[in-house]
């Protein structure tokens, strides 16, 4: 019998005693990889699947006009939250992503992350994506890099019926720019991030935590070590083998 990535398994995720800033966060990636190719100010933007919303949260800080739907009660309670801290509110509407509630060419930019992957079919939630999309506007999809160790265990944990989203698959880069070939969108800006802090740290502070013992959620380090790790990163990012190496990758399309 097929697992599968079920609106329970989120809410229980998502449910309303659990600490968003226990949660790793996206590291701004989504905010700036967006402003690589578009100015956001007053730009109608969609976030399909909520998570914690603080990516919309930034955009609407920084003056997007910003709308979230989600079809987990708990997810869009954590982004309700996450407003209240900054005074900026934005629509929150609980739907189904494969089935939008929104006209034809609605807005100037799409985005998900952490979304794709728990369709077992993703090309309904893509077209409608593509729908929704005004003509000039961009898709951004960021999803699970296939070739990484994190892989190995997730699809492990997943045999073992642990897997906190019960079900989720992972893409190559050439996988993901295939999405968006198929669908005449022209590909204008890709990327990926390496995990911070790294997998064998979350699996340690996992550990720790069950012992009842919490662990800062990053290990500190020595600031010259960390200027030379960040310099060697930002230089291998761009190669094309980093995208092969990368915990999670990004395409931006725009609709012509």
């Amino acid at each position: 019998m097929a697992k599968h990535s079920t609106q329970k398994n989120w809410e229980e995720f998502w449910e309303k005693d659990k600490k968003v800033d226990d949660i790793y966060p996206t590291s701004d990636t989504i905010v700036s990889n967006l402003k690589e190719v578009m100015d956001i100010k007053d730009k109608k933007i969609l976030e399909v699947g909520a998570g914690t919303g603080r990516d919309s949260v930034k955009l609407s800080v920084d003056g997007a006009d910003v709308t979230v739907i989600d079809y987990a009660d708990n997810a869009l309670f954590k982004v309700r939250e996450a407003q209240k801290n900054t005074g900026k509110f934005f629509d929150l509407i609980r739907g189904d992503g494969t089935l939008l509630p929104f006209r034809d060419e609605s807005f100037d930019a799409v985005f998900h992350q952490g979304l794709l992957e728990h369709f077992h079919d993703p090309m309904p939630l893509f077209l409608e994506n593509v729908r929704v999309l005004k003509r000039g506007g961009y898709l951004l999809i960021d999803v699970p890099q296939k070739y990484h160790i994190y892989t190995i265990i997730k699809h492990i944990l997943i045999w073992m019926d642990k897997w906190f989203a019960g079900w989720e698959t992972e893409f190559s880069i050439i996988e993901l720019r295939k999405f968006y070939k198929d669908n005449d969108l022209k590909i204008c800006h890709e990327y990926g991030d390496w995990m911070v802090p790294s997998l064998f740290y979350r699996i340690l502070r996992e550990i720790f935590k069950k012992a009842g013992i919490k662990l800062p959620m990053y290990p500190g380090s020595v600031p010259m070590i960390r200027g030379l790790r960040k310099g060697l990163k930002s230089t291998l990012s761009r190669s094309e083998l980093a995208k092969y190496t990368f915990v999670s990758i990004g395409i931006i399309g725009i609709k012509e």
